[in-house]
């Protein structure tokens, strides 16, 4: 009876309370203080994941370009939708990012961007698609997360400042903010136990200057979709 409870609870779909959650897929973030605190140990694939703003330019970009140049490493392309200021090229170049697998896209309307990324989640050769999306509608959010899943894409929904956490099918909800010169990365919602206290993170010790990791620039309205070669 023991031995058939220990397997029982070995399965990936059960967790004690206060464990995090195994996670079938994901990769890793490349901050291992933030790894030790996502279930599966980095950013989960095939799900989405809602990352609120105090504001913008503190490294939030940088927190996820670790992850990003992993799965171009796999030959998998990464989708932007409706970023709020124009990529800057030469800085997600020098963090080891292919600009030949990455698709920068305008759209006229919301509705224009909610299909764009749900097309984007849902295409096998998308490794990674980000949004800055203000809906708030369960059902889209619900779907955008089934989407995700069925695509095993890494699926970001970016809250830009003043915005609140809406998507409750997001599985993994954070909240960054800056802090002593670092990132503070606060997990609102994942599945396992609380994290009480926020992770700090030196988001520019890969390597690269605040400078160059400054990879989002000022907005551009005639910016139209687009692909760097």
């Amino acid at each position: 009876m023991t031995h058939s409870l220990a397997l029982v609870l070995q399965n990936p779909a059960i967790w004690r309370g206060g464990d995090c959650a195994p996670e079938p897929a994901a990769i890793a973030s490349g901050f291992p203080s933030l790894d030790a605190v996502l279930p599966g140990s980095g950013w989960p694939t095939g799900a989405l994941t809602e990352i609120l703003l105090a504001r913008e330019g503190i490294g939030e970009i940088s927190l996820t370009l670790p992850a990003l140049a992993r799965l171009q490493a796999g030959h998998r392309d990464i989708v932007w939708i409706a970023p709020p200021h124009v990529p800057y090229a030469p800085a997600l170049a020098a963090a080891g990012l292919d600009l030949t697998r990455f698709i920068f896209v305008r759209c006229a309307t919301a509705a224009d961007q909610l299909w764009a990324y749900e097309q984007a989640l849902r295409a096998p050769e998308c490794g990674a698609a980000f949004a800055w999306l203000a809906t708030s509608d369960d059902r889209v959010l619900r779907r955008l997360q089934v989407a995700a899943r069925d695509g095993g894409t890494w699926g970001v929904l970016w809250r830009r400042p003043g915005q609140h956490a809406v998507a409750a099918a997001a599985p993994l909800r954070l909240a960054l903010a800056p802090q002593e010169g670092q990132l503070a990365v606060q997990v609102l919602k994942r599945r396992g136990g609380e994290v009480v206290h926020p992770i700090l993170l030196d988001v520019h010790s890969l390597g690269a200057s605040r400078s160059s990791c400054a990879t989002l620039t000022r907005s551009d309205p005639r910016t139209s979709t687009g692909r760097w070669n």
